[in-house]
């Protein structure tokens, strides 16, 4: 990863600039080209990681939500997990594992972010009536 990478990085991280600025300033320097498919046709095909939250019928809010997250700043964020000290891994991992995910942020590689991705992908779920969600990539 470049130093300019690490610093627009570092901004996003710092709150100094939004997703959509970040996206734009890794454009810039050369990071627009379309992503390209692996062979299985896993995420490596896919720009964006989409998880969308619409009210239902018994939903207090009738607010939505649209969240569209560049699977390069996923991919990046799998770089920087690294830097999370262990004491909150250990956290995080066991919150997880509290909701029923065994997952070791330790060891999360790319290829694991693809195989989450690719079962995550098209996911819908209905919470009582009150919100759908869905997942899914573009």
């Amino acid at each position: 990863m470049s130093e300019e990478h690490r610093k627009i990085l570092e901004m996003l991280a710092q709150g100094k600039i939004s997703v959509d600025e970040a996206e734009r300033l890794m454009a810039a320097l050369g990071d627009s080209g379309p992503a390209k498919a692996d062979s299985s046709g896993g995420i490596w095909g896919h720009k964006y990681l989409r998880v969308l939250v619409e009210p239902g019928p018994k939903s207090e809010s009738q607010e939505k939500v649209n969240i569209r997250v560049p699977m390069k700043l996923i991919r990046a964020g799998l770089k920087w997990a690294a830097f999370i000290p262990k004491q909150a891994q250990d956290k995080v991992d066991e919150a997880l594992k509290e909701k029923g995910f065994n997952i070791d942020l330790s060891k999360i590689k790319p290829e694991d972010l693809e195989e989450l991705v690719v079962h995550l992908n098209d996911l819908q779920v209905d919470i009582e009536g009150r919100e759908k969600v869905r997942i899914f990539c573009e």
